[in-house]
């Protein structure tokens, strides 16, 4: 291999020149051996073979001081990242998350910002947008603040698959002076909690007593269940000798069908204790039921509906607690008439999700600990209990 006599430079068969070295760098045994000098060149002579093995032992011994390379990250569009997180990083968001960003990103977001390099797009780029959106377009604050969140994941979502580096992602996200905001609130701008009052609850008690609406209305109420976890509560999940019912799953419409779904978070699997209006509602419930004559149960098998359920296995809708007594099927939808009749018959804007508002409310007039009173909301943590 050599024809050199020099152990630390040598020749090599085709007449070129190599060399070696072995030094120790902070106590570290450091051997290398090289053919070209430091700018890739082939060493044409021992002269040059010595040069170079010099210089590379220099930069072996300062290597330890100078400042670590950092890869340069792979050019991608913001339309590519968004592309790949809807293919391989979603599995895990549920299904109202992802059509909610699917709406965002095709109504808005892909015409601004979708052929953008995603590591070369400046904070105010960003800032200016949620303000043309919010001063400009006049969205309200919280739809809005769905904007700044699909910046923050698809940013995320880069940094994650190395198409951003370090320095742009903690610019963006990361720096209290430099990262993404929302902008400033207008003086008008209400985003107090709405809850009813007790002169509204009493109306909507007497309104609601009788009707169709009845069950889901006093689960909201008394229990503070969002709409889709009233509609999607199974009969098995009440318990009403302990006083209870087990918030499990919810009701959605998926691709014009109805589907019991897993819940909006973690947290929102909970066990909620019943008042003693909504145990004796139960208790009625099922006296009724179970007083059905054969042409009542003969009529609740002919009305009744299969679902699926969240397992993927196929239910009858005479499961749920809020199918009426003659087995048609109630849904989300099923508030909008009630809603509306409020509206016209005693003024008031009844949403159900002010329902929750209300049983939150009341339970923190009553001082109950944030801990509980997140637990009982299903808050996905006790920061946003804490926020409302």
């Amino acid at each position: 291999m050599a024809k050199g006599n020099d152990s630390a430079v040598y020749q090599l068969k085709n007449g070129l020149w190599g060399f070696k070295f072995c030094t120790s760098v902070n106590g570290k045994r450091i051997s290398k051996r090289g053919r070209t000098d430091l700018d890739g060149n082939p060493l044409q002579s021992r002269a040059d073979a010595m040069k170079a093995r010099k210089k590379a032992i220099k930069m072996a011994q300062l290597a330890p001081l100078l400042p670590e390379k950092k890869p340069e990250p792979i050019k991608r569009t913001v339309r590519d990242v968004f592309k790949e997180y809807r293919e391989k990083g979603c599995s895990d968001r549920a299904y109202a998350t992802i059509r909610k960003q699917d709406s965002l990103w095709k109504n808005h977001l892909d015409a601004a910002f979708g052929d953008r390099i995603i590591d070369e797009i400046p904070t105010a780029d960003v800032v200016d947008y949620l303000a043309k959106l919010y001063y400009d377009d006049g969205f309200a604050f919280r739809y809005v603040e769905s904007f700044i969140k699909m910046f923050y994941l698809i940013f995320g979502q880069a940094y994650s698959r190395g198409y951003m580096s370090v320095d742009n992602y903690n610019r963006l996200c990361v720096n209290k002076d430099t990262k993404i905001h929302m902008p400033k609130l207008k003086i008008d701008e209400d985003l107090d909690v709405v809850a009813f009052t007790n002169e509204e609850c009493a109306i909507l008690d007497e309104y609601f007593t009788g009707t169709s609406g009845e069950t889901a209305y006093l689960l909201g109420r008394y229990c503070g269940l969002r709409i889709n976890e009233s509609y999607g509560l199974k009969w098995e999940n009440v318990n009403v000798e302990e006083g209870t019912i087990r918030i499990e799953q919810q009701m959605q419409y998926q691709d014009g069908l109805i589907k019991l779904v897993p819940l909006k978070t973690r947290n929102a699997r909970r066990t909620i204790y019943l008042s003693k209006r909504l145990i004796a509602h139960f208790m009625a419930l099922e006296e009724q039921q179970r007083s059905f004559t054969p042409t009542q149960l003969a009529q609740r098998e002919q009305n009744k509906t299969f679902i699926t359920d969240v397992d993927g296995t196929m239910i009858s809708s005479l499961l749920l607690v809020n199918t009426l007594l003659n087995g048609h099927i109630q849904t989300v939808n099923t508030m909008k008439y009630h809603t509306r009749v409020i509206k016209e018959r005693y003024g008031i804007n009844f949403k159900y999700h002010y329902l929750r508002h209300t049983y939150g409310t009341q339970l923190a007039v009553l001082n109950t600990p944030t801990h509980i009173l997140c637990n009982q909301m299903g808050h996905g943590n006790i920061h946003v209990t804490e926020k409302y």
